[in-house]
């Protein structure tokens, strides 16, 4: 080769490796003043004015309970003027003042897939702030990351390239060396939220899953995750499984193991364009892997819930429009606003509710919150269905 052509001007490959190490020497810089380790990122405390409005008491039941001594009393400030409560201690309240809207004892978790084709449209900031709202609820909540990005396993202070083993993610599961997603799971710094993690490790499981399908005709590949999570279906109130910017194999996997679909979509014509391509997709992959074996799959409902929506946006009208259209009754009428709230969390590798301890006030929380609150409120409504549904037919089967 011409001795020129190899001096010439560039990026070689060791570069690309210098480029590398230098990125993540400054990630683990910001990690370490950022993004604390689950160990000390620290969960949201609550004063008895916020934690009598999630418990759904007024001020003077609330005040009636805390001398009747039957749950946490939270810890008073040096002054006596102030009280405060922990996360746990908020989430003991809520369950014994919201018990008759906690999952039936014969009703197992509810198990919602966020999904889209495409990147960027906030799948992981729903799947996260979902997870922390509904345990605000009083439920308990298991975050399944399937993204070898490991955004998800990132906002819980755990980074991928360094603190996830291959054996902590669902990795061990498609391999065939696992089947029951129990060894895998963690609990996290936010009370009532335990977490599978990713790490890159993950792209694996695209390669493991169709060999072993092409060696096992009589395999499923997209059954692996529905199977393996029926233990936890037991445990948890909802399970959230986050996937990649793709339908992937393992995209397939959580799309078949859910009983609910959110498809986060900003209201831009391009991500319109990329969310009809999804549904094209999944429709194709079942129709050639499930339907033709005979097999089915019901959904209790799928959500295409608008994210990042701009009030300023004039173009966002037209394509809500032909959202409305496309989607009907699907397309949900709460919309997630593009926040410098959100913004700010998300600089933080958190969430907004995340920035509960940081917020001076109940009134600038709840401006914060809200479309969130809705989308929690929504998401129990169809989940309180769904047990029904079930509850009833292990009574009609008895």
């Amino acid at each position: 080769m011409n001795a020129t052509l190899l001096e010439q001007p560039g990026l070689s490959l060791e570069d690309i490796d210098v480029q590398a190490e230098r990125v993540q020497a400054i990630l683990s810089q910001v990690r370490s003043t950022m993004l604390s380790p689950t160990s000390r990122k620290e969960a949201p405390r609550f004063t008895a004015s916020q934690l009598a409005e999630l418990s759904g008491l007024g001020r003077n039941r609330f005040d009636a309970r805390i001398k009747k001594g039957d749950l946490p009393v939270g810890t008073l400030s040096p002054s006596g003027a102030r009280r405060e409560f922990s996360l746990a201690e908020a989430r003991q309240w809520v369950r014994a003042t919201r018990s008759g809207d906690m999952r039936p004892p014969l009703a197992t978790a509810c198990t919602l897939c966020i999904g889209n084709f495409k990147g960027g449209v906030s799948k992981t900031t729903t799947a996260a702030t979902l997870a922390q709202g509904l345990t605000l609820a009083g439920h308990r909540v298991l975050l399944v990351d399937c993204d070898p990005q490991g955004s998800l396993t990132t906002l819980f202070g755990i980074l991928p390239d360094s603190e996830v083993a291959p054996e902590d993610t669902l990795l061990p599961l498609f391999n065939g060396d696992q089947d029951d997603v129990g060894y895998a799971i963690r609990p996290t710094y936010w009370d009532g939220i335990d977490l599978i993690a990713a790490a890159p490790v993950l792209f694996g499981a695209e390669f493991a899953l169709p060999a072993r399908q092409m060696s096992d005709q009589a395999f499923e590949f997209w059954r692996v995750m529905d199977l393996a999570l029926d233990n936890a279906r037991d445990t948890y109130d909802f399970i959230i499984v986050d996937t990649p910017p793709s339908l992937s194999y393992v995209t397939i996997n959580a799309l078949m193991a859910a009983d609910g679909i959110v498809m986060p979509l900003p209201p831009s014509a391009l991500d319109f364009a990329s969310s009809a391509q999804f549904w094209n997709l999944f429709s194709d992959l079942t129709g050639t892997l499930v339907r033709a074996r005979g097999g089915s799959k019901r959904f209790a409902f799928v959500n295409v819930l608008l994210t990042k929506v701009e009030s300023t946006d004039a173009s966002a009208i037209l394509v809500k429009k032909w959202l409305s259209a496309a989607y009907a009754d699907k397309l949900l009428q709460i919309e997630i606003p593009k926040t410098a709230a959100a913004i700010a969390s998300s600089a933080e590798f958190g969430t907004v509710y995340d920035q509960l301890k940081n917020t001076p006030s109940a009134r600038t929380l709840k401006r914060a919150t809200d479309a969130f609150d809705r989308l929690v409120d929504l998401i129990e409504d169809q989940a309180q269905m769904f047990w029904s549904n079930q509850t009833e037919r292990l009574g009609s089967a008895q």
